[in-house]
């Protein structure tokens, strides 16, 4: 890395402004991430981490599972009401 030369404190002060600006924008995507981390090992973080993951299986399979499953649901339905 090159040594930047100045001509006067007015541009030490601003390469230092925007320094203190970078390291604290640093800081705070350090504290977002160390969250979304803790946030993540709690039990609704996992579970929803887990269906995350299966989430494109479970929608595409999910108009064959109530296609297969309506018809228990509708003969289950009617004996109900046979049996009141």
């Amino acid at each position: 890395m090159e040594t930047k030369k100045y001509s006067s404190y007015a541009q030490i002060e601003n390469d230092l402004a925007i320094l203190k600006l970078e390291k604290e924008i640093e800081y705070q995507k350090l504290v977002l991430s160390f969250q979304k981390v803790k946030e993540g090992f709690t039990p609704q973080g996992i579970v929803s981490n887990f269906l995350g993951s299966y989430k494109s299986i479970i929608s595409n399979s999910y108009m064959d599972i109530i296609k297969m499953g309506l018809p228990y649901l509708i003969q289950w339905i009617l004996k109900k009401k046979r049996d009141d």
